[in-house]
């Protein structure tokens, strides 16, 4: 389909952008072999994760902002569009599986709607009326985290999510590709920018700038339920035994920390509700059920605490 029309100033904004630029180390890459191709990629997604060292002190930031957060009754919510959107909401439903979070805690908002997760909806993204108005109907308030997720930084959906969070009182975070440069605290409060640079192929934003969005926010998420106190040493011990394999993960969790037997786990197990938290209280502090989780409530639910603990 040919638009008729013209946009002067956006295509003069777009042709700025850093994630518009083209890749020196990659414009011979058409004429490339397979491996030389695959090479290339490579080459560039290594750039990835350095960019995103660079912003742990601002990661760090919003962590800290989610955990107390979700602490006093808040969510964590998610704005993106196209690929960014995708992720958030990946992220965001991968929650309630791995760390027994209650649905509804954390979510995830793409622009067009569930149908944008199997099919891009382009023209959604074009409106900044079209983010805040989700953010209403969410119901976000000065409890609630809102992200934006914007490899450009300049996605109107998103900067429409992000400005109506920040009049509504909640704390607000943006992931983005882009240089730091240009943010400033009255726009968002914690700005993570991981800038990794052109893609490989000009504009693909799936991939680095994707990467780079991914990694950020396993950060986020991983390291707000471990300081929640649903990880013990490095395993998951919050999860919820949905499904036939997360009810042998449950017991495994259980044998690896304790050392007995799959028979012996699941009967701790059973015991417990099916609860891999107070199983581990009852049996590493040889305790009831029931004292196992009066010490987690008093620990706010950190198994270590609740085995430490002493009357």
């Amino acid at each position: 389909m040919i638009l008729s029309g013209t946009d002067q100033s956006l295509f003069n904004e777009i042709a700025k952008l850093s994630t518009e630029q083209r890749n020196p180390r990659s414009m011979e890459i058409d004429a490339a072999s397979v491996t030389e191709i695959l090479r290339i990629i490579n080459e560039e997604d290594k750039r990835v994760p350095i960019a995103v060292e660079q912003e742990i002190p601002y990661i760090a930031l919003a962590v800290e902002a989610i955990v107390k957060a979700l602490k006093n009754g808040g969510r964590l919510l998610y704005f993106g569009a196209g690929t960014s959107g995708r992720l958030g909401v990946v992220d965001a439903s991968e929650c309630p599986p791995t760390f027994g979070t209650p649905f509804g805690m954390i979510e995830g908002y793409i622009a067009g709607g569930k149908e944008a997760m199997f099919r891009a909806q382009e023209g959604a993204e074009d409106h900044e009326s079209n983010g805040a108005n989700d953010v209403m109907a969410a119901g976000v308030t000065d409890k609630d985290v809102v992200c934006g997720i914007a490899a450009s930084r300049r996605t109107p959906y998103v900067i429409g999510a992000v400005k109506k969070a920040k009049e509504l009182g909640a704390t607000t975070v943006y992931v983005t590709a882009t240089p730091r440069e240009g943010f400033n605290i009255e726009e968002v409060d914690i700005p993570i920018c991981p800038y990794v640079g052109p893609e490989v192929v000009m504009g693909s934003t799936r991939m680095k700038s994707g990467t780079a969005q991914k990694l950020v926010l396993n950060m986020l998420t991983t390291a707000s339920m471990i300081r929640m106190g649903k990880v013990y040493e490095n395993m998951m011990i919050d999860l919820r035994m949905t499904n036939k394999k997360l009810v042998e993960r449950a017991k495994r969790v259980v044998m690896t920390i304790t050392g007995l037997t799959y028979d012996e786990a699941t009967k701790y197990l059973d015991e417990a509700g099916g609860h891999v938290k107070t199983a581990l209280v009852m049996i590493k502090a040889g305790v009831t059920a029931e004292e196992a989780g009066r010490r987690l409530e008093i620990s706010d639910g950190f198994v270590r605490k609740a085995i430490e603990l002493v009357d």
